[in-house]
């Protein structure tokens, strides 16, 4: 079964690109920790000269909490119909060789030029930069689905881009530079000897893998040397989380069109994006027949939600950029060199986070050995070679339904991107390379430790500033 454009199985209206993107602060405006408390404020007052300026429409949609429903533009619809709606489809292969009673079904996103959902807010953002009268754009990306699709995104909207990629992402997927390049974007390995924050790390660890926190620092840093330039980040913030709720807008016309609801939904869990995207519309849906169990996955290799802590904390790695209160491991905290690059970020959205605090969905941590091989079942059954970061979806749903075959529930999986630029980690799969890519507790337990020590000076009065 495939749900695109309509149903294969019945005489159903064709499914439309949302018109609106779905803003889940409306309904939870409490959790929307926009004011430092006075006592984090003094301490990272060194911070507050450093906050990444955005187009006044972006910032608007980061803090509204009045409009549940935002229009999307119609410049960017336009480019969005040219691969939206993507396909709903029913995984009956690969629900056979679980052997489960469960029926799952998986949202796929990898269908568009840069293989990913990012294109989604990389499309809205180069949209409302233009408009703002920006000319460069410069970003962070994780594992390159990002960089690839605010690369194209600029080039759509006639803007230079530059992106930091980590430098073990870079080696594990060189053709994300290529790809980066062929739309006009300038890639550097991060650490890099272009800001002082990459020279300075290089100097002190010149074999450093990397991470997304430092790419993120050197992208700041290069963005406030530059005039009509801004940053723009890819995942965890309030907008980036809004303009993802096309995905699950999409997918509740798609589940009601055949007929079925999910009981669960799985989505990977880096900054937050991915999971926002599914997850938001179906825990905001006023004819819902239940309320679906949300589940976000991460891996071993970085678990800050099943090992992290709530704190307030440098978003990068830089120690004088922004900060954000938001469940983490710290940011000094570099995870293994997993084949995930996505989801190597030390912390969550601060919004998603405030939902976890509060029950609202949970998590579970996968194995890299476990992800990379039920992502090759899921290949084979389904035709559909997921990226490592999905792969932790189709992992933990696998791992639920097998270990209760009988129970006849609904699940839902969000794929938000395709796997061809990660054939690397399969291919280690294949001839035994690949490890667990699980942090080691003692990095863990000094990393949290150093957060704590940080947290010191100031707690008691957050905890008393935050009281609701």
């Amino acid at each position: 079964m495939i749900v695109t454009g309509s149903s294969t199985e019945s005489a159903a209206a064709p499914v439309e690109v949302p018109r609106n993107w779905r803003n889940l602060l409306a309904d939870y405006p409490h959790f929307n920790h926009n004011k430092l408390p006075e006592a984090v404020a003094r301490r990272f007052s060194n911070h507050l000269a450093h906050l990444p300026k955005m187009p006044l429409a972006i910032a608007r949609q980061s803090y509204d909490t009045t409009n549940r429903y935002v229009p999307v533009p119609d410049e960017v619809l336009e480019i969005y119909r040219q691969y939206r709606p993507t396909p709903l489809r029913r995984a009956r292969a690969f629900e056979k060789a679980l052997g489960t009673e469960a029926r799952i079904y998986y949202k796929f996103e990898g269908v568009n030029i840069s293989g990913s959902h990012k294109l989604n807010t990389a499309i809205a953002q180069a949209y409302y930069y233009k408009k703002a009268g920006v000319q460069h754009v410069v970003t962070g990306t994780g594992a390159g689905q990002w960089g690839s699709a605010i690369a194209f995104a600029c080039a759509r909207f006639g803007l230079e881009c530059t992106v930091f990629m980590p430098r073990v992402s870079l080696l594990q997927k060189p053709m994300r530079r290529t790809m980066m390049e062929l739309f006009g974007a300038q890639l550097h390995e991060s650490p890099s000897e272009v800001t002082e924050l990459g020279r300075r790390t290089r100097s002190a660890a010149p074999e450093k893998l990397g991470s997304l926190a430092i790419a993120t620092g050197e992208a700041l840093e290069l963005a406030g040397t530059r005039e009509r330039t801004l940053f723009a980040v890819g995942s965890g913030e309030n907008h980036v989380l809004l303009h993802q709720t096309v995905i699950g807008e999409e997918a509740l016309q798609q589940m009601r069109q055949i007929g079925d609801y999910p009981d669960t939904i799985f989505a990977c869990m880096g900054a937050g994006s991915n999971f926002a995207g599914i997850a938001f519309p179906f825990l905001g849906d006023g004819a819902k027949r239940h309320q679906p169990r949300l589940v976000a996955v991460e891996p071993e290799g970085c678990p800050k939600l099943t090992r992290g802590r709530l704190a307030y904390t440098e978003t990068d790695f830089s120690g004088t950029t922004p900060i954000a209160r938001m469940m983490t491991l710290g940011s000094l905290f570099e995870a293994p060199g997993i084949h995930a690059g996505g989801l190597r970020y030390h912390g969550t959205s601060p919004l998603l986070s405030e939902m976890f605090m509060n029950g609202l969905f949970e998590a579970v941590a996968c194995p890299q050995r476990k992800v990379f091989h039920y992502a090759s079942v899921f290949a084979l059954c389904e035709g559909v070679l997921s990226a490592p970061e999905s792969a932790h979806a189709i992992c933990a749903a696998a791992e639920e339904v097998s270990r209760d075959t009988a129970r006849r529930q609904v699940i839902l999986i969000n794929i938000s991107g395709m796997g061809y630029h990660d054939l690397s980690g399969y291919h280690d799969l294949l001839t035994g390379a690949l490890d667990d890519g699980k942090a080691s507790d003692e990095v863990i337990e000094r990393s949290l430790a150093a957060l704590v020590r940080e947290q010191e000076c100031y707690t008691p009065a957050i905890e008393e500033a935050v009281e609701p």
